[in-house]
């Protein structure tokens, strides 16, 4: 059942960058980001099991993940129908970041609480759009088990994507990746490498599923989702 929905949802999400047009997700058209950038084919998940940078141990805790996965598939529905439930155990425990300030982080120093993986850049429109959803989703489930990290690429310049959170009043915590790494590891993965792109990772930093794309995270669907991946950890 779980392999019949990643398909549907596959398709789902192709015909979705066709009705948006070019505000559906964005690439990087070369490595330097802050350009005009370019359409993007939705593509099934391929690729290793495990990432490389992952521990044994990191990989080990994901055993069980695909299984919680799979209960989350019912509720993949609405605004979330691409959203594509992970069937293999994937750690993304080590995928590293930054803080604002400049800080090194991984996905494991968020141990013990979901985690909503947000990739967006300030030059990424539908990106800009699903801000403010992602804001009220922190506020309304974030805390001890669950929390929205918001990662910019915006590659040259922290200001932009401070500047931008602050004009429109979110106040979602800043990550920024200058180096641009978790494009190429969402790529490992299967991911076409676009903006935005949303990774329900559980507390263990086990991979549950994907959306490539923007969406409405503070709807009743998204919340339910999520809460269920919450309760499950």
């Amino acid at each position: 059942m779980s392999e019949r929905k990643a398909i549907l949802s596959t398709l789902v999400a192709a015909l979705a960058v066709v009705a948006v047009g070019v505000v559906a997700i964005y690439v990087f058209g070369n490595r330097q980001g802050n350009t005009t950038p370019e359409v993007a084919s939705t593509r099934v998940i391929t690729g290793p099991a495990q990432l490389a940078a992952a521990t044994p141990e990191q990989a080990a805790n994901c055993e069980r993940a695909p299984a919680a996965a799979a209960r989350l598939d019912a509720l993949a529905v609405g605004d979330l129908a691409a959203f594509r439930i992970n069937t293999r155990p994937i750690s993304l425990a080590a995928l590293d970041f930054q803080g604002e300030d400049g800080t090194p982080l991984t996905i494991a120093d968020f141990a013990g609480r979901t985690i909503l993986l947000n990739l967006w850049a300030t030059w990424c429109v539908p990106c800009r759009a699903e801000m403010p959803a992602l804001d009220r989703l922190q506020q309304q489930l974030g805390g001890d088990d669950f929390a929205v990290v918001a990662v910019s690429l915006d590659a040259s310049d922290v200001s932009r994507p401070r500047g931008f959170l602050d004009e429109i009043a979110v106040g979602l915590d800043l990550y920024v990746d200058p180096r641009l790494g978790l494009l190429d590891d969402i790529r490992r993965i299967g991911a076409m490498g676009g903006l935005p792109t949303t990774i329900l990772i559980d507390a263990a930093g086990c991979q549950l599923g994907i959306l490539e794309g923007p969406a409405e995270w503070d709807s009743p669907a998204a919340v339910r989702l999520i809460t269920a991946a919450i309760e499950d950890a």
